[in-house]
């Protein structure tokens, strides 16, 4: 479960990723309260997250350009400083009392920028340090760090909103991107596993996208990644109006949901890299989550709620980390990284279209109707991928079968 730890290169990436999630999921859940509080309209918290991944639709296809052509480790020590620096900047604005909804939308876009560049280098990076035979064992302990991080920043961002107010929340963010930085900085590049570097041609962009077309097993995951990100990756969203007008717990109570989803997350990440990835494992577990959301939807009780939300969160982080291996392992070295951003603008763009459009189902219908809609639309959709699938395998089955 923990071997690629044992290289030390990964091992320094590691711990960088570990302290930089804690502080952006502690921003997150502060980012995402301070908007409800200033408008009281659950569409602007929608509107913020949009803004966060909208920047993917311009600068994510070049973003896995610049990860085959350039240096990841350049990349990521420059696309880490920017993220540092908005974070900075939004608690400047946010502890002098002159932060406005325009501020933070602004500045959501901005990190929405670096992070579109940031995102396919750094999960392409993960191959130059441990090499293809431990990828998938360090994907799935890549989304275990992560959920680590979502597992203890919003409760602690909650703790931060009551007793002093999301600014600090978004100080610790700052200082957080510290870690990664020292990271970088420490690891020994003579052990990196050098890829091949996509010489500076025309098309490229392009080309990535035929790559995954043509093939099935980065085609199918995609789909199913952006249909599921549109509803099941904004459920931020819906957890923070659920906490604010169906349970009354407040930001503390929005923390904790959300602590509970990473909860879950991490024992499906642990889960995940314990085993090799299957389409199958794609289908089942977004079948189960679109399963989990619609009866979560008809549950008054926060305690019933809080358990169906744990297990959400283990055949989530399934469901994604299994389709981030599969994609990953199917990629070639000479274009992961457009690989890899073709499959993050599709999520990153289906969570853009859907967060402002579930937050506004939210306001208007009441978030229980948004929690139910977060797990049709995807059932559907993932249930007919899933029927293709298994014609597909039967149709090459039975071509397989010699005729006598």
């Amino acid at each position: 479960m923990f071997g690629s730890l044992r290289i030390r290169n990964y091992r320094l990436f590691c711990i960088g990723q570990l302290f930089s999630n804690t502080g952006q999921w502690t921003q997150r859940v502060a980012q995402d309260w301070l908007v409800l509080t200033i408008t009281g309209n659950a569409t602007d918290v929608g509107i913020t997250v949009a803004l966060q991944f909208l920047p993917s639709l311009f600068f994510g296809l070049p973003g896995g350009v610049i990860a085959d052509r350039y240096p990841k480790r350049r990349i990521l020590q420059v696309t880490q400083s920017g993220m540092a620096l908005m974070a900075c900047l939004l608690a400047g604005l946010t502890l002098t009392h002159t932060v406005r909804a325009w501020h933070i939308f602004l500045i959501a876009f901005l990190l929405g920028s670096f992070s579109a560049v940031d995102s396919p280098t750094r999960q392409s990076f993960v191959n130059e340090l441990v090499g293809v035979s431990k990828l998938r064992n360090a994907i799935s302990l890549n989304s275990a760090i992560f959920q680590s991080g979502a597992l203890i920043g919003p409760a602690l961002s909650g703790v931060l909103i009551n007793l002093v107010g999301p600014g600090y929340a978004f100080a610790i963010n700052a200082l957080s991107f510290s870690a990664p930085l020292t990271a970088l900085a420490l690891m020994d590049s003579s052990q990196f596993l050098r890829r091949a570097v996509a010489p500076r041609a025309p098309g490229q962009l392009r080309d990535g996208l035929r790559y995954v077309r043509d093939r099935p097993a980065l085609l199918w995951p995609t789909v199913m990644v952006g249909i599921f990100g549109m509803f099941a990756g904004n459920m931020p969203v819906t957890l923070a109006a659920l906490a604010k007008f169906v349970f009354r717990s407040g930001a503390g109570g929005y923390g904790a949901l959300s602590s509970i989803v990473a909860a879950g997350a991490l024992g499906g990440a642990l889960l995940t890299a314990t085993g090799w990835p299957r389409l199958r494992w794609v289908v089942g577990a977004g079948l189960a989550v679109a399963s989990l959301d619609m009866i979560a939807s008809v549950i008054s009780s926060q305690i019933a709620f809080s358990v169906l939300l744990l297990f959400i969160g283990v055949f989530t982080m399934t469901m994604l980390a299994s389709s981030n291996s599969i994609v990953q392992v199917t990629a070639g070295d000479h274009i992961r990284g457009r690989v890899m951003s073709v499959y993050l603008l599709v999520y990153l763009l289906s969570a853009a279209v859907g967060g402002p459009l579930l937050g506004s189902i939210d306001q208007h219908l009441g978030p229980q109707v948004g929690l139910f809609i977060t797990g049709a639309v995807p059932g559907v959709v993932i249930g007919s991928v899933g029927i293709r699938l298994a014609l597909l395998s039967r149709g090459a089955s039975a071509r397989a079968v010699p005729v006598r």
